[in-house]
């Protein structure tokens, strides 16, 4: 089920234009969830679409819970679909964070393939 779900957020995401387009399964080394997408937005304006679209079209048929944070900044929103956790930055947040070296244990995902699926 979160497969699907990280699935369908990825071509949400995709379709919106979002940059540098990364997914980490973490569910061998973490409890929180089984993903991590993280993507850019080119603007605070692009950010808050890219969250504003996945919210729209996930949350109308995802019936866990969802939680979101960030979006007054939109330098980084992060949403949190339970077993997916959707991470958004802007500009040189997601340098900062750089939450792909921080998850280097988690296995990296081929995104142009979940895309083609």
């Amino acid at each position: 089920m979160s497969l699907e779900l990280t699935k369908k957020i990825l071509k949400i995401l995709d379709e919106k234009k979002a940059q540098d387009i990364e997914v980490i399964d973490i569910s061998k080394v973490s409890e929180i969830a089984d993903y991590f997408i993280i993507c850019s937005g080119t603007s605070s304006t692009h950010v808050k679409t890219l969250a504003d679209e996945v919210e729209f079209k996930i949350n109308k048929s995802h019936e866990t819970g969802y939680h979101k944070e960030g979006y007054g900044s939109a330098t980084w929103v992060l949403l949190d679909y339970r077993d997916v956790i959707v991470h958004i930055f802007y500009g040189e947040t997601r340098d900062f964070y750089n939450l792909e070296h921080l998850w280097v244990d988690g296995e990296k995902v081929d995104v142009e393939k979940l895309l083609g699926e």
